[in-house]
């Protein structure tokens, strides 16, 4: 009896989510499978390829066909991973990205359609199901990742880089409100006007909620990019959040051809400073001032990347 009833459920939800001609069901060239692959490329600052077929359970030959594929569409790139140069580290070109934004933008279309049949009493039991079900099935497989995973902007996320911005900072060091303005006029900036080639923010989340932010954006001086609005939730420090973000500014900074990362910060934020510390920053320039209602020293930090075409 349970042996049927998993596999009638499999059917149900198999044709309830258009499984079998995925494609047809987001209005996208790309099988599930395929938007699987882009999924998980575009939450990962690096993934190798033998990462995939762990994460996936695909087989080493269809995955290296379906790369290869993505590749010619000029949707990936690969080259040896910097820590063992005997495997593949594959990243996601600006083309891919935009591709892998497109497939997030229609499931989670999809996905709302679905729920708004679901009266709004029963979605959080329809919820709380799907969880259990996650729990029970998924004991005893490792998990590939550890801590949280990294993703595109959704609706509202970057109204909660914002006001976790303004909370936190409030809290942990006590500035006032002109600091939430300040965030709130540089999300505003992104949001109105970037270029999503050469700009990018990083969600993290962490069991379904949003916990950290980072933003690359174009900087004044030529051919160089600025990491901006790096946060970690206190509850999700400790599992190399914020070496993760930055680690995803970097290699998004170099991979589009800027030369230069810079960064501004103050002397009192102690723990990003490390972290930029252990990225490669050099710390260039330092200047007290008065902000948010105390008194600060700002720092200017700088990571050279390489000659790039950036201009």
């Amino acid at each position: 009896m349970p042996i049927n009833e998993v596999r009638a459920f499999n059917r149900f939800y198999t044709n309830l989510i258009g499984a079998l001609d995925y494609s047809k069901h987001l209005y996208t060239p790309y099988s599930l499978t395929e938007s699987r692959v882009l999924y998980e490329l575009a939450h990962s600052p690096r993934t190798d390829a033998a990462d995939l077929r762990a994460e996936l359970s695909l087989d080493a030959g269809y995955l290296s066909r379906l790369l290869t594929k993505f590749e010619r569409e000029g949707l990936v790139g690969r080259a040896p991973s910097e820590v063992d140069p005997r495997r593949q580290r594959i990243t996601l070109t600006p083309r891919g990205r935009e591709a892998a934004a497109l497939l997030d933008e229609r499931s989670r279309e999809a996905v709302g359609a679905l729920l708004e049949k679901v009266p709004a009493e029963e979605r959080p039991r329809l919820v709380e199901a799907m969880r259990t079900v996650r729990e029970i099935l998924g004991r005893g497989r490792a998990a590939h990742r550890e801590g949280p995973v990294m993703r595109e902007p959704g609706p509202g996320d970057l109204g909660w880089v914002v006001q976790r911005h303004g909370a936190l900072y409030a809290a942990e060091y006590g500035w006032n409100a002109d600091f939430e303005g300040l965030v709130a006029r540089i999300v505003a900036d992104f949001a109105q006007d970037h270029d999503p080639h050469l700009e990018r923010v990083w969600i993290a989340e962490l069991d379904g909620r949003p916990v950290g932010s980072v933003m690359c954006v174009r900087d004044d001086a030529p051919a160089t990019a600025r990491l901006r609005l790096l946060l970690v939730e206190p509850d999700a420090r400790g599992h190399g959040l914020g070496d993760r973000l930055v680690s995803a500014v970097v290699d998004f900074a170099r991979d589009v051809g800027y030369r230069e990362l810079v960064l501004w910060t103050n002397d009192v934020l102690a723990g990003a400073r490390r972290i930029y510390q252990r990225a490669g920053f050099t710390l260039v320039a330092e200047k007290p001032h008065r902000s948010y209602g105390v008194d600060l020293v700002g720092q200017d930090w700088r990571l050279p990347l390489q000659k790039g075409t950036v201009e």
